[in-house]
């Protein structure tokens, strides 16, 4: 079981949380817990480390931001043991639960299970500090934004759980953002593969990470609500979105979901002389500069001498972008260079992609009688992307998410 911050954002919260613990050791059930720092107590850390040193030393900063999980799984620990539960906290050094040296955005390399397992076993819940472990210098690490989901996959893949549920503050995975349409419906199960697009293409339910290490290691996982009354819930038919092997799910749909992302930004540089290692001269200091480049579209003039190359970055990076380029103009050999911000990506999602024609069509037919303009396209086995206006991305998604027949 695994709970983030607004499950746990206060005392009151945690309590709730304890009682839905005690109703999975209730129904025999032996139990695990993973937990967040409370709600916005990781911002006010980091804050800290900013305030005191903006030039701080990373293995500092993780002791720091540590902490907040620290004080979730003590009090976490100490409600179960007020209603009659057994409980432990453990910190990811106790377990432990092995990183790699990238103290901030660290990555999981080894969990050590044994002594986890035999406790479990005894009739005792742990209750895991999530987002953390102990690099090989011996010190806490920290795994990054969202880690304690990739804390909770990697521990239940360590004890060979049977499922990890992930409570959070929505009920499951919707077809789409509710909030934008709000026909939206929940799904009853979903493939690993499918999440793990919805989850990098801007579905915010679960960390890109944690889907990728649960589909490696077959990890069913399970989405649901903290914020149900813990007594009421029937512990064999909970509400929520399985995410599982794609063998699982008899009905495939052609397509799950629809995806998107805002902030987008396309750069395009134009006449770069068609070249063998032409890409790499471009993208190359781009990666080198940590900058993410996602869609990228090539065109080669008639002549094949020529080649124009547009792609998009985020937002955020497009002045940098732009500035890396500018400085390798020579080695490029591009005669222009131009970049647009707001635009939006949006993504349609299906396993039933890989034996159906004509998914993107009905798309393209369909933005078009909305007068959407596609600058970009985009695909892979089981999804497209486009990229349009972002004033328009309410629109698309709504369009899109009745095309496809997922109002019903």
């Amino acid at each position: 079981m695994k709970f983030g911050g607004t499950s746990v954002a206060d005392i009151e919260r945690i309590r709730v949380v304890a009682r839905h613990v005690k109703r999975e050791v209730d129904a025999g059930n032996e139990v695990a817990v993973v937990v967040s720092a409370m709600s916005g107590k990781t911002n006010e850390l980091v804050s800290w480390t900013k305030e005191i040193a903006p030039m701080h030393d990373a293995r500092e900063y993780d002791a720091v931001v540590a902490s907040g999980e620290q004080v979730t799984s003590g009090l976490l620990a100490m409600g179960l043991q007020h209603i009659g539960v057994d409980a432990r906290s453990w910190q990811g050094w106790q377990i432990p639960l092995k990183t790699d040296s990238s103290h901030g955005a660290a990555r999981i390399e080894d969990v050590d299970s044994d002594l986890l397992i035999e406790r479990i076993s005894g009739g005792q819940v742990a209750v895991i500090a999530g987002f953390q472990g102990i690099g090989p210098d011996n010190r806490i690490a920290t795994l990054g934004r969202g880690g304690s989901d990739t804390s909770a996959v990697a521990i239940a893949a360590a004890i060979g759980a049977d499922r990890c549920d992930i409570y959070t503050d929505v009920d499951g995975v919707y077809t789409t953002d509710p909030r934008i349409e709000p026909r939206a419906r929940r799904m009853e199960k979903i493939s690993f593969e499918e999440m793990l697009e919805m989850a990098s293409l801007g579905a915010k339910v679960l960390q890109v990470r944690s889907v990728e290490m649960a589909m490696i290691h077959g990890v069913r996982t399970f989405v649901r609500s903290s914020f149900d009354e813990p007594e009421s819930i029937n512990t064999q038919q909970a509400v929520g979105t399985l995410i599982c092997d794609e063998d699982e799910i008899l009905e495939k749909e052609v397509v799950t979901g629809i995806a998107y992302t805002k902030d987008e930004a396309q750069i395009s540089l134009r006449r770069v002389p068609d070249r063998p290692g032409i890409s790499a001269s471009i993208f190359g200091p781009l990666a080198d500069s940590h900058i993410n480049v996602d869609m990228i579209v090539q065109s080669v003039s008639e002549d094949g001498s020529k080649t124009d190359m547009t792609f998009t970055v985020p937002n955020g990076d497009v002045e940098k972008a732009v500035k890396v380029l500018e400085d390798e103009r020579d080695d490029i050999s591009f005669e222009a260079l131009q970049s647009d911000t707001g635009l939006a990506k949006i993504s349609v999602i299906g396993i039933g992609m890989r034996s159906h024609a004509g998914v993107a069509s009905t798309a393209f037919a369909a933005l078009a009688d909305k007068n959407i303009n596609i600058r970009a396209i985009t695909t892979s086995e089981i999804k497209f992307s486009l990229l349009i206006d972002a004033d328009y991305t309410e629109l698309a998604v709504r369009t899109l998410h009745a095309v496809y027949g997922l109002n019903q």
